[in-house]
């Protein structure tokens, strides 16, 4: 039985009869490189993908009945990518904890110099905004200043969540280009 168990082709279904034991073997031995290797892909860490790899593994082999499942393999990976979004889901509903006295580190990118130029920039940006499109700059003083999601944003201007993200978008393009410029401008008066 040994020898037609292993004649077939991976993912056929395993033979009634045969050993919890050695379809778990056979499971790593064939699948599990490549469900490691999707996993990280998808995780972004070699160490949560064997984690989650693992945990399917287990899911799988303790459903019980192994001749109900017909293809392991498409199976184990549905099961790895479901826990992969489990653990996706979890990390960003995590928040971090801020460490103490953040508030009295000094910001190294700050300097006298800097901090004008950045209030210059900002009284210009009204103009600026009073050269766009209404939808545009009400858009963009929504989620940009007001920090409104774009759904929120979309909601109060009657658009489309997806409108309110190009009209952001347009915005910002709009914006560096013409703060671009001013730069330019001030750096030449500053020599």
């Amino acid at each position: 039985m040994a020898e037609s168990r292993n004649k077939l082709p991976p993912g056929a279904p395993v033979p009634a009869g045969a050993g919890a034991r050695a379809s778990a073997e056979d499971l790593v031995r064939d699948f599990n490189q490549s469900l490691v290797r999707m996993l990280q892909l998808r995780l972004g860490s070699y160490d949560d993908a064997w984690e989650v790899a693992q945990e399917a593994y287990a899911k799988l082999l303790n459903l019980g009945n192994e001749t109900t499942i017909s293809f392991h393999r498409a199976y184990l990976f549905r099961i790895a990518q479901n826990l992969a979004t489990d653990l996706l889901r979890r990390r960003a509903h995590t928040e971090q904890p801020a460490p103490d006295g953040v508030d009295l580190w000094p910001d190294p990118g700050t300097s006298p110099e800097r901090s004008a130029n950045a209030a210059q920039l900002v009284e210009r940006l009204p103009a600026l905004l009073a050269e766009l499109p209404y939808n545009c700059a009400e858009a963009f003083r929504l989620v940009r200043v007001q920090q409104l999601s774009f759904a929120d944003a979309a909601g109060v201007l009657g658009l489309t969540e997806r409108m309110v993200r190009i009209h952001v978008a347009r915005a910002l393009t709009y914006c560096q280009e013409r703060l671009d410029g001013i730069t330019d401008e001030w750096e030449e008066e500053q020599s």
